[in-house]
């Protein structure tokens, strides 16, 4: 449950307790799924998908003006804290950059695995008007986030989908030669495997229901969402190798890195690339820390 010990970035509307009474009123199904914690305070039971799901919507509405969000029930429902916070830490990082240049320019943002919810975009526009080239691979999952584009009719001019066509490519096909993005955003799969994924999430059941044998995911996550061969890994790997292609075209690549023993190699592999700068950034939730690895060449 979300506490007001969360370390979320200074400009996260996400900090405190959720306000379910605030919440329900933008999305009136909401209701069905508040409880109360043993703490006395108003919840959500968070193993449930559907529960996660209908307050992901409510908050959206709430916090970024997203209406008629939703996403199929078998695609990896975000936790909104902690995309908000990407975006934010990603602001900072460009602000860094552009403090000598008018601020007044049209910020190009490339979101690499966009999904269903379509949450970097959604988020990023909402806060700083920024413009994203957001791709998938998945079909399914870029007409559903065509569907939520065409409730939110503002958004079209500020938010362009791209089927990556190439199962071997990660920027190439998405990037175009002829413009400049300011930085390259990604949450990149974690798990190595289906059985790899399928041990973690029953210790994550175990934790919420105290059922190790229960299957269920309660962010649900189509299997390219959650994993790949060679896992976090080997997929920022790749993307390294393949972002010098484009170092005209990008100032920042960045990438989430959920497994903190990643980074030695990671760093190692920048650093034998010749990438020109490289920065860690830590962010923070409760007890889980995450970080972003944002690179230059």
């Amino acid at each position: 449950m979300k506490t007001s010990q969360i370390k979320l970035h200074p400009r996260s509307k996400h900090h405190g307790l959720y306000d379910f009474n605030t919440l329900k009123s933008y999305v009136e199904e909401l209701q069905q799924f508040i409880i109360h914690a043993p703490s006395g305070n108003l919840s959500i039971d968070f193993s449930n998908p559907k529960a996660v799901k209908c307050l992901n919507k409510a908050i959206l509405a709430k916090d970024y003006n997203v209406k008629d969000w939703d996403i199929p029930n078998n695609n990896l429902c975000p936790a909104i804290p902690g995309r908000a916070d990407y975006i934010h830490y990603l602001a900072d990082l460009l602000s860094v950059r552009s403090s000598s240049e008018n601020n007044s320019n049209p910020v190009n943002i490339v979101d690499i695995g966009t999904g269903a919810s379509l949450i970097y975009p959604l988020i990023g526009v909402n806060e700083y008007q920024w413009s994203f080239t957001a791709s998938d691979i998945n079909v399914k999952s870029l007409d559903n986030a065509k569907r939520i584009l065409h409730s939110n009719d503002l958004l079209d001019d500020k938010i362009t989908l791209i089927l990556q066509t190439n199962q071997n490519a990660i920027l190439k096909g998405v990037i175009s030669t002829n413009k400049y993005y300011e930085a390259v955003m990604c949450n990149p799969p974690f798990f190595k495997s289906l059985e790899d994924y399928q041990q973690q999430n029953a210790r994550k059941n175990k934790n919420l229901t105290g059922n190790k044998n229960s299957s269920v995911r309660n962010f649900s996550g189509n299997d390219n969402e959650l994993y790949c061969s060679g896992g976090e890994k080997r997929f920022i790997e790749d993307y390294i190798y393949e972002s010098r292609n484009f170092s005209k075209n990008v100032g920042w690549f960045t990438c989430l890195v959920s497994n903190k023993d990643n980074l030695k190699a990671l760093k190692s592999l920048l650093k034998r690339l010749k990438a020109t700068d490289h920065k860690i950034i830590e962010m923070q939730q409760g007890n889980k820390i995450s970080r972003v690895l944002a690179w230059k060449f």
